[in-house]
């Protein structure tokens, strides 16, 4: 695993599902472990990046929201 730190995904002012798909995509070109954040402003992805790290087995490390803009640290799944 690379010490750079995660990779960074904007997905400010897109709207549902986009920010998944977004991560989807991500996580493809990442190793197993690897980290993830990404950024967000639709309020929906508070629901739906929960709900796509729940039914892939990726883990939410933390979800963030400070004035309309969301945080979220996500590390992919151990195995794909």
């Amino acid at each position: 695993m690379s010490s750079e730190g995660p990779l960074l995904v904007d997905a400010s002012g897109l709207k549902c599902p986009m920010p998944v798909l977004k991560i989807q995509k991500a996580l493809r070109s990442l190793g197993q472990g690897a980290r993830l954040t990404l950024i967000a402003t639709d309020p929906m992805s508070y629901i739906d990046v929960r709900h796509f790290c729940e039914t892939n087995n990726h883990i939410l490390m933390s979800a963030e929201e400070k004035n309309g803009t969301f945080t979220y640290e996500i590390r992919k799944a151990p195995t794909q």
